[in-house]
């Protein structure tokens, strides 16, 4: 076994795949350019770090579900008050979540609040942060299943690992008081703790749809505001559901219209 073999076994066992895969390659690079030990070394573990940052983002991305064309670059600010653009921007950099804020992204449907809360949760990826996106209603069937088995704590535990969760149209969560019971659970379990960012067309004044009595409602709306940042998507923002309706309709020949 070459010096360069036993090297790469010894970075193996010590679980650097970067450096096992560029560490011959820097070795020529060195000895050609007559690096010192110092350098040589400082390269190699820049470059290891730099792989263990970029293998942990696709981790963390894999692990997000978000929706892979809902990013800030294919997000469609030019209809946004110059305000909301403002404010996606300081949100993409994830200072509220250090400080355990909610987000909450009200609107009419079509108007981008999904994309815009996704958009958020990928550049919180960028930035180091643990995301879950996911529909509401979805979310709020795993719980009941959770609870039907005895595993609500356990699988509350797991969502815990998630500094930020995307519950995304909660309005549409408004079946029976089994799921409002397990969604107030989650939303009191995160609350001071970690950050959710919700995503409804249903304004705070409806929704007692969602937790069916005065009471919980209050108690759920003073978890999520509290410590929250909220934008609102006004009607002055078109659809752009109808907006690529009207552009589809224009594509076509005069004869399929």
């Amino acid at each position: 076994m070459s010096s360069l073999e036993k090297i790469q076994q010894n970075l193996r066992i010590l679980r650097m795949p970067t450096a096992v895969q560029v560490v011959g390659d820097l070795f020529a690079i060195a000895s050609r350019e007559t690096w010192t030990f110092e350098a040589f070394l400082g390269e190699l573990l820049e470059q290891e770090m730099e792989g263990r940052l970029q293998r942990r983002l696709e981790r963390l991305q894999k692990a997000s579900h978000l929706p892979a064309g809902k990013t800030l670059a294919n997000f469609d600010q030019e209809n946004l008050p110059l305000q909301l653009r403002r404010q996606l921007t300081q949100l993409c950099t994830g200072e509220f979540v250090g400080r355990a804020e909610n987000l909450l992204v009200f609107g009419l449907p079509g108007r981008g609040k999904t994309h815009f809360a996704a958009a958020v949760g990928h550049a919180l990826i960028q930035a180091g942060y643990s995301v879950l996106f996911t529909p509401t209603y979805r979310l709020v069937d795993e719980l009941l299943r959770a609870k039907r088995d005895l595993m609500l704590e356990h699988e509350l535990r797991r969502l815990d690992t998630y500094e930020v969760l995307i519950l995304d149209d909660i309005g549409y969560v408004q079946q029976s008081r089994d799921e409002m019971e397990v969604l107030f659970t989650l939303l009191a379990e995160r609350y001071e703790r970690r950050s959710v960012i919700i995503t409804s067309n249903l304004v705070f004044s409806q929704w007692e749809q969602i937790f069916k009595d005065p009471m919980t409602t209050a108690a759920a709306i003073d978890r999520v505001v509290h410590h929250s940042v909220i934008v609102e998507f006004g009607k002055e923002i078109p659809s752009h559901r109808a907006q690529e309706a009207a552009q589809r309709s224009q594509q076509q020949p005069p004869e399929q219209k």
